[in-house]
């Protein structure tokens, strides 16, 4: 017997392949909350509207209110049988309340209605993330505090370029990620528009007040045209791109922690509980957590890419299609949180070797712009410093040595204008506390970019 809810224009059962192909509720039953929030709200709406009758509508409101505490405990359990989340409360209320339970879906259909889960979905968890990504900025502004002095080696083209402090780098990351925030908050504006009322297309006929059903939900607005309110998957698209870029900037991270942990570089060392061993060689501790997540960027830009690759042909308004897309963003949510709740204790409790930082950046010459910068300001045109001091560092690298060690008199060869100042204006102390400029490696100037950070998340 054919008991779909969509039963009548057809006389013959489905395939029970094709069931099992159009079925989502394997994945879509995570959105049950959502799912019974929006229908208590509409059927408040269609009581209080007289569409249908206020005792049925408050009647239909506790048996979803049963239906979610037997879900939440556990008393319920989804069937699998069911082709998605929706067929499967509404099948539940009707079992639970007769003809009564089945006056629920009047006025709707399944197209704004998994239009509106997916927005309420999506909205909370945003508003799960975006508290993940202050705790990790506050991770990096309490490690940056302890590090004001902590000199290291910049880079430019993984060389070492000028000396900063691990403050300072580490303020680079909170950067990216308050932006990271930024974008999240952005999508969930344009996210809070209400869909419910759509209609399957052309809206409904009866004399719904979408409006009451936006305020009971807490969105910001209704959706202004129904074709777009059900077909619209654009949020899902922005969400799995600032995901994409959270993903890009901790992957980037976890670049830097990869090198840093390595014996080359020697940095950092990551604590036992978030590396592992070989199996075959027991010296081996590896960055395990970092190269997950480096990996598991990858696949998150697989999930925006499926999403943009899913609309770029749909017409309108709703096509099965788009049923494709809670898979992806649901991804993609689960894998940033993932590398989120690993990536903040694994930062919060790594050793820093500051000695191998201090010492990596006596080495290679990244002082050598400090000693232009000192010609010029003793009245040089800066490419005749900047020539001067290639030469001198040609120089060193020719008689192994570096500029620090270079005599006046080995300095005066090449320019009249040193004198003993040159030796302090090479220190690394001095070329990282000079640049005071916003934004700069100067204590005081990371300082500002910490309180800064710090304002950000409160």
């Amino acid at each position: 017997m054919n008991n779909k809810m969509w039963a009548g224009r057809s006389s013959k059962e489905v395939d029970s392949r094709v069931n099992d192909f159009n079925s989502s509720i394997s994945f879509d039953s995570r959105m049950y909350r959502q799912d019974i929030k929006g229908s208590m709200a509409h059927a408040e709406m269609l009581g209080d509207t007289g569409i249908i009758d206020k005792a049925e509508s408050e009647k239909i409101i506790g048996g979803l209110k049963s239906i979610l505490e037997d879900i939440d405990s556990g008393a319920l359990q989804f069937d699998p049988e069911a082709e998605d989340i929706h067929m499967f409360v509404e099948s539940e209320l009707t079992k639970r309340l007769g003809d009564t339970g089945k006056r629920l879906h009047t006025a709707r259909s399944r197209n704004d209605q998994v239009a509106l889960d997916i927005r309420m979905y999506l909205k909370d968890e945003i508003n799960e993330i975006i508290p993940m990504i202050k705790e990790l900025i506050g991770v990096l502004c309490d490690i940056a505090e302890k590090n004001l002095d902590t000199i290291m080696p910049g880079y430019t083209h993984l060389q070492r370029a000028q000396p900063i402090t691990f403050a300072h780098h580490m303020m680079a990351y909170a950067q990216m990620l308050i932006r990271d925030i930024g974008r999240f908050e952005d999508t969930y504006k344009r996210m809070n528009k209400m869909p419910l009322g759509s209609g399957a297309l052309a809206s409904t006929t009866y004399p719904i007040d979408r409006r009451q059903v936006c305020g009971l939900l807490g969105f910001d607005d209704i959706t202004m045209n129904s074709l777009d309110g059900v077909s619209d998957r654009d949020f899902c698209i922005e969400m799995a791109s600032a995901i994409s870029i959270l993903m890009m900037h901790l992957s980037r991270f976890s670049e830097e922690i990869i090198l840093w942990s390595s014996w080359e570089f020697k940095f950092i060392e990551l604590d036992d509980a978030y590396a592992t061993g070989s199996s075959i060689m027991p010296q081996k501790k590896n960055p395990d957590v970092t190269e997950l997540i480096r990996g598991k960027t990858g696949r998150v830009y697989g999930d925006l890419n499926t999403l943009l690759v899913m609309m770029k042909g749909t017409p309108l308004a709703y096509n099965k299609d788009m049923q494709e897309d809670k898979e992806a963003i649901f991804d993609a949510i689960d894998t940033v949180k993932l590398c989120l709740t690993t990536f903040i204790p694994m930062l919060s409790t790594m050793t820093l070797y500051k000695d191998n930082m201090k010492n990596a950046a006596a080495r290679g010459f990244i002082n050598a712009t400090d000693c232009a910068d000192y010609l010029v300001k003793k009245g040089l045109p800066f490419r005749d410093a900047y020539k001067i001091t290639g030469t001198l560092v040609a120089y060193c690298i020719k008689n192994d040595t570096v500029l620090e060690k270079l005599s006046l008199d080995e300095f005066r060869e090449l320019s009249d204008v040193f004198d003993e100042g040159v030796y302090d204006a090479i220190k690394l102390e001095t070329c990282v506390n000079m640049r005071k400029a916003e934004g700069g490696p100067a204590p005081e100037a990371v300082m500002k970019q910490i309180e800064y950070a710090r304002n950000a998340i409160k």
